[in-house]
């Protein structure tokens, strides 16, 4: 089994090829060869057969040479973030639509060679989806999103369903909550402060909430991405139909739930590590989310979610804080 990740140095792909290398199998076959591939090389995972590569996938030809190689098993996880794809129109479609389009034009063109027909799992968003919303969106609700980033994920949903309808990749979308706890430094999502107002006062450091906590969204834990991720590597696809992105299993929540869920794991002088003020522009994009799911579809496939946020931030201590807080 050869696997390539394209985004596999950002923090959902490090953590999914640490996943791969534990397991040392997928879909009854053991992983030979990896691939993996980002903006900046990537760290060793540790396979034996391991190929790390810096590359900018969204680069007219340069993804040919990796889908040469013909891995059986691709996980495209590489995008730009909402904010960064909603500030800078250009390169939020270059990357984010772009390269997706190329990726499956290589799978494409190679199959034209020679029978080629690889798994590919897709990380999508529910930033595809816009206001209004029912009290909690179905499977059957339709997309209209609000963002640019919104708008190339959607798009990357519906090249991801033709392209395997027309036989030439076998794809699985996977529409990613929002994931808290990220561990490392704020990026430029929008929704980075959900993470941001845990993760930093449970390293001792002063966090800004930019909204009230009354609003709610909709969550999943790092380790919670990684098993959708390797159960959609899994699945088979046939149960799927032509309906090939799934909206995953979640937690629906407040800020204020998120605030109470840290106070009972750290205590309120964690807490009052938190600054309330207000950013218009923060307030307007998230004011456009959507906030609970339906998730039966995926649930009667087999994803499993999170639950509950108080195991969310339980499994960040542990994973990233050695157990320790403050």
């Amino acid at each position: 089994m050869h696997i390539l990740v394209i985004g596999a140095a950002g923090m959902i792909g490090r953590k999914l090829t640490s996943a791969l290398a534990k397991a040392g199998r997928v879909r009854g076959r053991d992983i030979s060869k990896v691939t993996l591939v980002d903006v900046v090389e990537p760290a060793t995972a540790g396979f034996a057969d391991e190929t790390r590569l810096a590359l900018d996938v969204s680069a007219p030809g340069a993804v040919v040479p990796l889908i040469a190689g013909r891995p059986d098993l691709i996980f495209h996880l590489a995008a730009i973030v909402s904010g960064e794809a909603e500030a800078d129109f250009d390169k939020g479609y270059r990357i984010n639509l772009d390269g997706m389009r190329f990726l499956l034009e290589a799978v494409r063109e190679e199959g034209l060679k020679e029978p080629y027909l690889p798994r590919l799992v897709f990380t999508s968003s529910i930033a595809v989806f816009g206001a209004p919303f029912p009290e909690a969106i179905g499977d059957e609700f339709f997309s209209t999103p609000l963002t640019s980033y919104g708008t190339q994920k959607a798009i990357g949903e519906l090249l991801l369903a033709d392209y395997s309808r027309k036989g030439f990749v076998d794809g699985i979308g996977i529409r990613l909550p929002t994931i808290v706890i990220r561990p490392g430094k704020p990026n430029l999502a929008a929704s980075g402060f959900f993470s941001n107002i845990l993760r930093e006062p449970l390293s001792g450091k002063e966090a800004v909430l930019p909204v009230s906590r009354d609003v709610r969204h909709w969550f999943a834990s790092p380790r919670a991405a990684i098993g959708y991720l390797l159960h959609a590597a899994e699945l088979d696809t046939e149960k799927l139909g032509w309906r090939r992105t799934l909206s995953v299993p979640g937690l629906s929540a407040t800020v204020g739930e998120e605030i109470e869920a840290l106070r009972r794991a750290a205590g309120d002088r964690i807490v009052g590590l938190i600054r309330e003020e207000a950013d218009p522009t923060i307030v307007r994009i998230v004011s456009g989310w959507a906030r609970n799911f339906d998730a039966k579809r995926a649930l009667s496939l087999g994803f499993k979610g999170d639950a509950s946020f108080d195991d969310i931030i339980r499994s960040h201590i542990e994973d990233e804080l050695g157990g320790k807080v403050g």
